[in-house]
């Protein structure tokens, strides 16, 4: 079967001219999805399963790397994970991130020779690879980037500010049990009810204290001694049952690393 490919670019000009070099290095190589936002990447990758998916790591909406956090996450296990390529503006250094992991990239403005070399190895890993997919590698080459890539810790959040009409609820943030986002907003669940704040997840957590919140999946965070048990799945995620409250939480594929027995 012809190789597909999606490319997710806010730069109209450059996702053009990526999309005919690419036809010149590559005429097999089928274009299945060109988009500017990462919300239309991540629907359009998730529908179209392409071998290899080119991503800006700046897009409106969802950057690039959390496009491919998401799809870590919901990607249909057996079915061979896409070979991830990071289109970039970062300097030399910032760079460096991605070559420790060995996760290919394209910095903007793209190079022709840059580019040949990246089809080359893109060719080789599609012909190499096992029947199902190269995910664990992926899985941790993303759990790198992640951390290389995320924001810097701020001062710690002790009070949550949760407000209701003209009323302001003060929540510890040792009462709460786990974040959940919500769109624009986030849920805060506590042990006897549901506050509602308007942040991103992504605002909300470098000001909590890693060692005592979890990230557990890209829209979940959880207290950690909130968790009284974790049960693995074929899949590679894994079910939570907490201690305050009675639902259950899922933890993804790419933070199952966290639960393992002692």
């Amino acid at each position: 079967m012809m190789p597909r490919a999606l490319i997710a670019e806010d730069e109209p000009l450059l996702l053009a001219d990526l999309r005919d070099e690419l036809q010149r290095l590559w005429p097999q190589l089928q274009v299945v999805a060109a988009v500017g936002d990462g919300e239309s990447a991540l629907r359009d990758a998730l529908q179209q399963r392409p071998a290899v998916c080119f991503l800006d790591i700046r897009m409106p909406g969802l950057s690039g790397l959390e496009v491919a956090q998401a799809l870590a996450e919901e990607w249909p296990a057996g079915v061979p994970f896409a070979l991830l390529v990071f289109i970039t503006a970062y300097d030399q250094y910032a760079v460096q991130a991605f070559d420790a992991q060995a996760v290919d990239y394209l910095v903007k403005p793209l190079q022709s020779d840059r580019l040949a070399a990246c089809v080359q190895r893109l060719r080789a890993r599609l012909a190499e690879r096992a029947p199902v997919d190269a995910l664990p590698q992926a899985l941790e080459q993303l759990r790198a980037l992640l951390a290389a890539h995320g924001a810097a810790p701020l001062e710690r959040l002790e009070v949550i500010q949760a407000g209701v009409g003209h009323t302001v609820h003060l929540v510890p943030v040792d009462d709460v049990v786990y974040f959940e986002a919500a769109d624009k907003y986030v849920r805060v669940i506590t042990a006897e009810r549901e506050h509602l704040i308007r942040t991103s997840l992504r605002e909300l957590l470098p000001r909590l204290d890693p060692q005592r919140f979890w990230q557990v999946h890209r829209g979940i965070v959880v207290r950690a001694r909130s968790i009284a048990s974790a049960q693995r799945h074929e899949s590679g995620k894994v079910t939570l049952t907490l201690r305050e409250r009675p639902e259950r939480l899922t933890a993804s594929r790419l933070y199952s690393h966290l639960f393992k027995g002692l």
